[in-house]
């Protein structure tokens, strides 16, 4: 799982921890899906706060033609109280922590200690179907600086009527033989300055952007990746994405320096689904403990989530202006706070 979630955050690759995955957490039944909810829920947010930032680096649009590419990396930074989640057993019918606890770390907190779960079924009459599974530690420690990066390339096209076209892909990619990754980001920034007469001759600029991104992440779960209680045919884990940002900018353009800024407002739904035809083994005990044998049970496609992310961003940042290179770094404060840097060679 951790592998996944990085490999989600950077979008290229990177592994910076052992692969884990969270296939044998199905052991828990209905409860699966709400402790992944639980674990998971925090790298959803900050993905979305982090790959909506580094559109813009001024206000004013290219001239028409004029063009650049750009190279950045976005960082969100989570927050304390998402670190980790409160184990209520009451929200659970058939799992327990091992060692009682009840303070879980979250897939970006900073203890990279594994929590066992025991897993505790009712099956005829007074019997129950038993287990355990652990579910992995946060991965703040194998990330830069304990936030979410997502490095992008940008290319800016210049339109009529003051608009500039911008669009990030990554075209279908593998990786270690085990993920699969796509994305496209489409954004447009309309110069209003053109529109306020005497105030478009000074170095003032104030434009309009509206950008969206959508990406995909595919990664082949092996029956090798869980533990023994479990088994898969045509396992895989699904991560999709789909975020949208909506921003008023500013700037001031001199020669040398451009100071921006911009406030709007992002939102995005991202889903997250295991896949496959799962085998579990369960020991099979009686009331008091007795062990009665094993129990094999199969099921298909056992977790699909749907997470949801919206709210308010403001941003300020400084770009440094070369001849025909820009080097910017901006902070957005947001939900998922996100510090941007990036270098663009630009022409018009």
């Amino acid at each position: 799982m951790k592998k996944i979630i990085i490999f989600c955050a950077l979008l290229v690759g990177v592994n910076v921890s052992s692969a884990q995955d969270i296939g044998a957490v199905v052991l828990g039944s209905d409860d699966a899906s709400t402790l992944i909810q639980n674990y998971l829920s925090p790298s959803m947010k900050g993905l979305m706060s982090s790959m909506n930032g580094g559109w813009y680096s001024t206000a004013k649009s290219h001239k028409k033609l004029g063009f650049d590419i750009t190279f950045g990396l976005n960082a969100a930074f989570t927050p304390g109280k998402d670190k980790v989640f409160e184990f209520i057993a009451d929200d659970y019918s058939f799992l327990s922590v091992a060692n009682g606890g009840t303070s879980i770390p979250t897939v970006l907190g900073k203890d990279s200690s594994n929590t066992t779960f025991n897993v505790s079924i009712p099956y005829h009459g007074n019997n129950y179907k038993t287990g355990s599974f652990e579910l992995p530690g946060g991965i703040a420690k194998d990330l830069p600086v304990n936030a979410i990066p997502t490095p992008f390339v940008q290319v800016g096209l210049g339109l009529p009527f003051k608009t500039t076209i911008k669009l990030r892909y990554v075209p279908k990619t593998g990786f270690a033989s085990k993920v699969d990754a796509n994305l496209i980001g489409v954004g447009l920034q309309h110069d209003l300055t053109q529109y306020l007469g005497l105030v478009g001759k000074l170095p003032f600029s104030v434009s309009v952007l509206g950008a969206y991104t959508t990406s995909t992440i595919d990664y082949t779960i092996q029956t090798g990746d869980l533990s023994d209680q479990v088994s898969v045919t045509n396992g895989g884990a699904e991560f999709k994405l789909n975020i949208w940002t909506v921003q008023a900018l500013g700037s001031l353009d001199f020669q040398i320096v451009t100071l921006y800024g911009g406030i709007g407002y992002n939102g995005g739904t991202s889903t997250f689904k295991v896949k496959g035809d799962y085998s579990l083994t369960y020991e099979l005990e009686s009331a008091d403990g007795t062990n009665q044998g094993s129990v094999v049970e199969s099921i298909s496609d056992p977790i699909s989530l749907k997470f949801k992310s919206t709210g308010a961003r403001a941003t300020l940042g400084a770009r440094l202006n070369l001849p025909f290179v820009k080097i910017f770094a901006d902070y957005t404060m947001q939900e998922y706070s996100t510090a941007s840097l990036g270098v663009a060679i630009s022409f018009r």
